[in-house]
């Protein structure tokens, strides 16, 4: 009996370990018996990894293949996949509109913009920005004599102020009119010329923004080519600029 009293859980002491000791503090901690579980643990765990990695380089096949051998590369000592280099030939923008909107919603705002384009392009006549023409004006004369005292102002009725313009070149008739006079005055063509800056602006966008729509037209209906369980080969890659090119296997339906 006087054993078991001495067994008692409540007639115990807790165990305490000790310190490190004044002469061993340089030392740093002392480690106690968790600290050395904790370290044993770590050190059996990387122990029994190295072992399994051993054991699976000895047992592996040397005919083995599977795909991700040449649909992955090493690049900075890093795996990548092909597949995500793939997907950048894709802008985040035709990305968000492709997963959005449906071809037909597409090839509808693509038509509008064309509109839009033909009627700006009708409404400006292709004119420079300047206001300077590209090709140019030939007068034929008789005579070399006649080349040197051409008056060109006086040929076209018009002022010489006005020699330079390609568009809306008024006559001397024309500029008599009072209400004609104030739309060549400098102030207002300087003011014509930033409006038509601005036009022409807008139809640079317009026509960039059709290209655009164009392109994923295409990209769109390429994948929904692409559901077809025909066999097809790829031609071209995708690019940002032009959607991929496959070939399919004629077929004869039944």
């Amino acid at each position: 009996m006087s054993s078991f009293r001495k067994a008692l859980k409540s007639r115990q002491r807790n165990h305490q370990e000790r310190s490190q000791p004044e002469a061993r503090k340089h030392l740093g901690l002392l480690e106690k018996k968790k600290d050395y579980k904790q370290r044993a643990n770590d050190y059996h765990k990387k122990q029994n990894t190295l072992l399994a990695l051993r054991k699976k380089a000895l047992e592996k096949n040397p005919d083995e293949f599977y795909f991700n051998m040449i649909n992955s590369q090493l690049k900075d000592g890093v795996h990548m996949s092909k597949k995500q280099e793939e997907d950048q030939e894709v802008t985040e923008e035709q990305k968000k509109v492709m997963t959005t909107q449906d071809i037909k919603y597409v090839e509808m705002k693509r038509v509008a913009e064309a509109r839009k384009i033909e009627k700006l392009k009708g409404s400006l006549h292709l004119l420079d920005v300047d206001g300077k023409q590209k090709n140019t004006h030939t007068f034929f004369v008789d005579s070399k004599k006649e080349v040197q005292s051409f008056d060109l102002a006086g040929h076209l009725n018009t002022v010489p102020e006005l020699v330079d313009r390609v568009y809306n070149r008024p006559t001397m008739a024309t500029l008599r009119d009072k209400r004609i006079l104030g739309a060549v005055e400098p102030h207002s063509q300087e003011k014509l010329s930033k409006q038509r800056k601005h036009e022409y602006k807008i139809l640079s966008q317009r026509i960039d923004r059709e290209k655009k729509l164009f392109v994923i037209s295409q990209k769109l209906q390429t994948r929904k080519d692409l559901q077809d369980k025909r066999q097809k080969i790829k031609v071209k890659k995708e690019t940002p600029n032009a959607a991929a090119i496959y070939k399919f296997e004629m077929k004869r339906k039944r």
